[in-house]
């Protein structure tokens, strides 16, 4: 089952420790993570897995990317 946050102020409220933690299993091809990973660190992971090429970005990820870059925090 996978997790996901509704938006970027969502994103912005979780623990950076734990997305990173996420990002980098999700990077390395790890399988989806359990019930027992926070929400943090399933936005790392599912983010690392499509930046590595391991799946493909799903609307509510490209939904969030829209929400950062109408913020103008990427290019």
């Amino acid at each position: 089952m996978t997790r996901s946050v509704p938006n970027l102020a969502a994103v912005e409220a979780l623990d950076d420790q734990e997305m990173i933690e996420g990002y980098w299993s999700g990077r390395d091809g790890d399988p989806e993570p359990g019930d027992n990973r926070s929400l943090a660190f399933w936005h790392g992971w599912r983010n690392g897995a499509v930046d590595f090429k391991h799946r493909q970005i799903d609307a509510e990820q490209m939904k969030i990317a829209g929400e950062f870059v109408a913020k103008g925090r990427a290019a």
